[in-house]
């Protein structure tokens, strides 16, 4: 691998870049500079800029105006091989990898090194196999299938495959959207190994909690212009989400909806247990949201699970509206009003090649026909109601932004009239004016006695809209908090969630 730059060294300076699409300017002379060595955070609401200029950067898109230079000499990426070939890589969400091969003939797919016109496999292997010993990947080989890692693990193989262009710039898409925690601390170690390394890294994210983890800089859009670029550690998360949007975090919890108030239980599950869960006591009311917090592996989605009849409970009793509930598949958990908003839209949640009105009608055709025609109806106003911003109903949702991706999930769920509705992670991946929308559609849904059990890792969204708060830890109930103004905070739920007792610690 070459020799990379010196850190705090300016690798990369993109200076007044616009871009128009149908006439439509989406980018209003943007300024943006890389240093080697650091994390430069990009943020900024869905349709902000940020994944045009990412695209600019990464040759996919040409600027209409400004310049973009490289070690101070100008540069104009037409495609984005020759963005590679300049040391500039780009991770984005959708992987391009091809999952029967290894992890060496998919770093080097399509300039596999050769000797005597074939495939030197041999040469491959070892200079993949450098690479993953650079970066203190020793779990993972060159002759490992694809197919067999996870989804942080293939990420690492994208980012491999972008060092071995000698990349010393790296873009990254959103990159722990589908990422499970413990998976997100290890994309968190190879980041700190790239900095060492002196690597530039664009790193684009949703999630304010990675943004103050990792970066050094932060650089923040709005509808398409350059609003500041600021040192991290000398902005707090409020000021970042008010030059984002013009409102404070705090503004995004809605208050209850007049009226609202809880009513009797809809759903309780009294000792229920299986391979995962022990002893698990919890009652839902209508008009009540009750959060599920605690650790990767505490037992959250797997309560979600048992529930909607994919992992069933094996003891205890599950009761809706007073009535023994045995939902064997998930087809009757829907039957009996359940709905499940699962944590991974994309791959549990939508079928992305299909349409926006296909999507929204998925859990009416398959699994309440009789009722399908005549709840078709309200799809249109559902859609209206969360606010989808789309080209019109027979667009393809792969090409929706995350945000709307997440509310066409939401209006398949809503068409169903749910009595029980579990959100498992519902705001992951999606910018803060969408997950206001959520949380609108939250109190909404509480003001019409839907009960709602929500499952988050961001304890801001868990102490801002639950009434209470059931902490799990290793697959049992760890305790019960109150949840609204003047109830748990955030060091009282990770000392139930870890079994860590802060006052004991203090006295």
């Amino acid at each position: 691998m070459t020799e990379v730059a010196s850190p705090a060294t300016t690798l990369l300076r993109m200076s007044g870049i616009e871009k128009s699409f149908l006439g439509v300017r989406v980018l209003h002379g943007v300024d943006l500079d890389l240093r080697a060595g650091e994390v430069h955070a990009l943020i900024g609401e869905n349709g902000a800029g940020k994944s045009t200029l990412m695209k600019i950067l990464a040759g996919v898109y040409q600027a209409d105006g400004g310049t973009v230079q490289l070690d101070g000499v100008d540069v104009r990426f037409e495609h984005p091989l020759l963005a590679q070939q300049a040391g500039v890589s780009t991770v984005f969400q959708e992987f391009n990898l091809l999952p029967e091969r290894t992890v060496a003939e998919n770093v080097f797919l399509g300039r596999e090194p050769r000797r005597n016109r074939l495939v030197d496999a041999g040469r491959m292997n070892a200079e993949t196999a450098t690479l993953l010993a650079d970066l203190g990947l020793t779990w993972l080989t060159p002759e490992t299938r694809v197919r067999s890692l996870s989804v942080a693990g293939q990420q690492i193989v994208e980012i491999v495959k972008a060092l071995s262009y000698d990349a010393r710039i790296i873009s990254m898409d959103e990159p722990t959207a589908a990422l499970a925690d413990e998976e997100v601390e290890l994309l968190y170690r190879l980041i700190v190994r790239l900095k060492e390394r002196g690597v530039a890294i664009l790193y684009v994210s949703h999630r304010l909690k990675e943004i103050f983890d990792l970066s050094d800089r932060v650089t923040i859009l709005k509808d398409g212009a350059l609003v500041d670029t600021a040192a991290t550690a000398e902005i707090t998360s409020d000021e970042l989400v008010r030059k984002m949007v013009g409102r404070p975090i705090s503004s995004f919890f809605p208050d209850k909806l007049p009226g609202t108030e809880a009513g009797d239980v809809r759903l309780e599950i009294q000792g229920g247990g299986n391979e995962q869960l022990d002893g698990i006591d919890l009652r839902v009311r209508g008009g009540e949201i009750v959060a599920l917090a605690g650790l990767q592996g505490s037992g959250r989605t797997e309560i979600a699970h048992a529930l909607f009849g994919v992992d069933r409970f094996t003891r205890g009793t599950v009761r809706l509206d007073g009535r023994p509930l045995t939902a064997r598949t998930p087809r009757q958990a829907v039957r009996a009003g359940l709905a499940l908003v699962t944590e991974d839209r994309k791959g549990e949640g939508l079928v992305l090649n299909q349409s926006i009105a296909a999507n929204a009608r998925l859990v009416l055709d398959a699994v309440l026909p009789r009722r399908a025609s005549q709840s078709t109806r309200r799809i249109p106003g559902i859609l209206s109601s969360l606010e989808l911003v789309s080209q019109g109903s027979g667009q393809e949702v792969r090409f929706l932004s995350g945000g709307n991706q997440q509310k066409v999930v939401l209006a398949k769920w809503l068409a169903t009239e749910p009595k029980v509705i579990v959100l498992d992670e519902p705001t992951r991946g999606i910018d803060v004016g969408a997950k206001e929308r959520v949380y609108t559609l939250m109190r909404e849904l509480s003001a019409q006695g839907v009960a709602i059990l929500m499952i988050s890792s961001e304890l801001p969204e868990v102490l801002g809209m639950a009434d209470r708060i059931v902490v799990l830890r290793d697959g049992r109930v760890a305790g019960e908090l109150p949840g609204g103004p003047g109830g748990a905070d955030e060091e009282s739920v990770m000392a139930l969630a870890t079994g860590h007792d802060v006052e004991e610690e203090q006295r």
